[in-house]
């Protein structure tokens, strides 16, 4: 269901078939279009890890940073273990700098928008982790982005706000790295940055 307010009162609406179709396909990673460089093993990792939705264990990022390095697997522990944190800061920062959004007539109002925005936040860090341990820049899917920007669209998701979700994400990830492996982080979020910046709200 599609939830707006029109007139001072929530309205819950049938979602499009654009919307639908937009849903099943929309994706930050999609392992199909990474370089062939990539081991079956590391794309399968990656792969398995996504569809459940879930960050990649201890064991899978042992068995990745074989192939690329221990630093990798060693920042991904840190971003996974502090999910929650992170998310949180990043939560904390939209809200500060978007007063208003989360209360009636604000972009993430009723709840349900707002409590959907911050799960996509915590898929953006786990789909960045995914970058991360794999040393792969180009881990953002230009397929399933572009779903995404279409349900995005249908569902009037304040671009902004998301936008600003992502930055304040690599702030809290990098405060909670030390030395070069802070600067490591960087590049892949703003990859993440710049695919939704080219949105079109």
């Amino acid at each position: 269901m599609l939830v707006r307010v029109a007139g001072g009162q929530i309205v819950t609406e049938t979602w499009s078939e654009l919307a639908r179709e937009a849903m099943a396909q929309a994706g930050i990673v999609k392992t199909d279009e990474w370089p062939k460089q990539y081991s079956s093993g590391i794309v399968q990792f990656v792969r398995d890890a996504d569809a459940e939705k879930r960050f990649l264990t201890d064991a899978e990022l042992d068995a990745i940073a074989a192939q690329t390095s221990p630093r990798s697997g060693t920042i991904v522990r840190c971003l996974r273990d502090l999910a929650t944190d992170i998310v949180t800061e990043a939560r904390t920062n939209v809200l500060g700098q978007f007063p208003g959004i989360t209360e009636p007539g604000g972009e993430l109002y009723p709840e349900v928008r707002a409590e959907s925005c911050w799960r996509d936040f915590w898929h953006f860090l786990r789909s960045t982790s995914y970058g991360i341990a794999s040393e792969n820049l180009e881990f953002v899917s230009a397929e399933g982005t572009r779903h995404m920007e279409i349900l995005y669209r249908e569902l009037n998701v304040p671009l902004a706000a998301m936008v600003k979700g992502v930055e304040a994400l690599k702030v809290a990830s990098m405060e909670r790295l030390d030395g070069d492996r802070a600067g490591a982080v960087a590049p892949y979020f703003d990859r993440l940055i710049e695919r939704l910046r080219e949105f079109h709200a």
